[in-house]
């Protein structure tokens, strides 16, 4: 089961009551009510109904609080605050069959888009890490990573923009070819974009055609559902691979993104007009362009000339956790 949204909740701070409204058919009428938080984590593990306690007695920007039912059903509550409380929506989670012992934590970090004309961070590229790992956890990927990287995502821009009162900034998150397989993305992503109140364009999902190739109708298919869903489009790792122009004709993208490996020779002259091609191609299509690896600060004022929006690379900031990124911001 991945994630998917089935119900909704709303906390009142003034009753200190947790008011839960599962979807008819989910097995879940007997959480149906105002319960109080004592009374509510008699249905949940002890270690839930702890978390449950700490996410709302602490000041409130967001919510994002994982819970186990007693009966081993895992449950997300996801949301945001209000003058009266807090409201969002019940995510259920991933259940985990792998069969095997836990693997290391999902860390994630944020690596910074800067915005070349304005020259200040406008968003973030949300990448996987694991604590204590520096490469990817292959059970993780088999359980939904790509569903709990929005939520972690989401949750990252939430604390951004409430603390920072900038309603500009975006987080863009991978998806592969197993998450374009799975059709309950499109209910996930609604259920971000609303249970965090994200303005059109502050979630964006990278893809890549070579995710696709499996699938290629499909894959279509279902970026047209993700951004009905109120997410953008980015084509990714644009300039390696096929990056066939049939794919850029159908894939309802917002922007393209240059591969790392094409703007690593951006000395040469040949690759400088390939590169001003495929920023105007991207600008008469609509759509925005983001030059991606960028290690040396020599590279802006050239991609700047080649009519890039974006950039990102270790040379203007390394990927980092969501507390040092908001430091940055601040």
């Amino acid at each position: 089961m991945s994630n998917r949204p089935i119900g909704e909740w709303s906390w009142d701070k003034t009753a200190q009551t947790l008011s839960v409204s599962p979807k008819a058919g989910e097995g879940l009428g007997h959480l149906l009510g105002a319960w109080t938080l004592s009374d509510i984590a008699k249905t949940m593990d002890g270690l839930s109904g702890a978390r449950l306690q700490r996410s709302f007695s602490a000041p409130l920007d967001s919510v994002s609080c994982e819970i186990t039912l007693a009966d081993g059903r895992r449950l997300n509550l996801i949301g945001r605050a209000s003058d009266h409380g807090a409201a969002g929506l019940i995510v259920a989670a991933s259940e985990d069959v792998s069969g095997t012992e836990p693997g290391p934590a999902l860390s994630p970090v944020y690596q910074p888009i800067f915005d070349v004309a304005g020259q200040r961070i406008v968003g973030f590229e949300a990448l996987a890490r694991w604590e204590g790992a520096d490469l990817s956890s292959e059970r993780l990927e088999d359980t939904a990573l790509a569903s709990n990287m929005l939520i972690r995502a989401c949750n990252a821009l939430s604390l951004w923009r409430d603390e920072t009162g900038r309603e500009d900034l975006f987080v863009q998150v991978n998806m592969t070819g197993q998450d374009l397989a799975d059709q309950t993305l499109p209910d996930l992503v609604a259920a971000m974009v609303s249970g965090y109140g994200l303005d059109d364009g502050q979630l964006r999902l990278e893809l890549t055609e070579q995710a696709a190739l499996r699938n290629t109708d499909g894959a279509i298919a279902m970026a047209r559902a993700l951004k009905d869903a109120g997410a953008r489009l980015v084509l990714d790792d644009f300039g390696s691979g096929h990056s066939s122009f049939l794919w850029l004709a159908k894939l309802p993208a917002d922007s393209l993104k240059v591969d790392a490996a094409l703007i690593a020779e951006i000395e040469t002259m040949r690759v400088q007009t390939i590169l001003r091609a495929i920023s105007m191609l991207a600008r008469n299509l609509g759509m925005g362009s983001v030059a991606e690896g960028v290690e040396s600060r020599d590279m802006l004022s050239v991609l700047a000339d080649l009519g890039f929006d974006h950039v990102q690379g270790y040379a203007l900031g390394r990927p980092m956790p969501a507390r040092e990124a908001l430091k940055l911001l601040t």
